[in-house]
């Protein structure tokens, strides 16, 4: 029989089996996982990638006002 994969924790590093008996994996635990989700929410982290904020609402600044009836 092979042997389960093992992977790193991303937040500590500890050894993680990838298998439902490591429920929170990739992450070895519970508080790895909430100290990553953290990390997003404090925009820690980040995907790569060209900023588009910038175009998707210029075209609202151009726009003439909604008016309501």
């Amino acid at each position: 029989m092979s042997q389960p994969l093992t992977v790193e924790c991303p937040t500590c590093g500890a050894p993680v089996e990838w298998s439902e008996k490591s429920p929170s994996r990739p992450f070895c635990s519970e508080r790895c996982k909430l100290i990553d989700l953290g990390a997003w929410a404090a925009e820690e982290h980040a995907i790569p990638g060209n900023d588009l904020e910038d175009d998707v609402f210029s075209t609202e600044l151009d726009a003439p006002p909604l008016r309501g009836h």
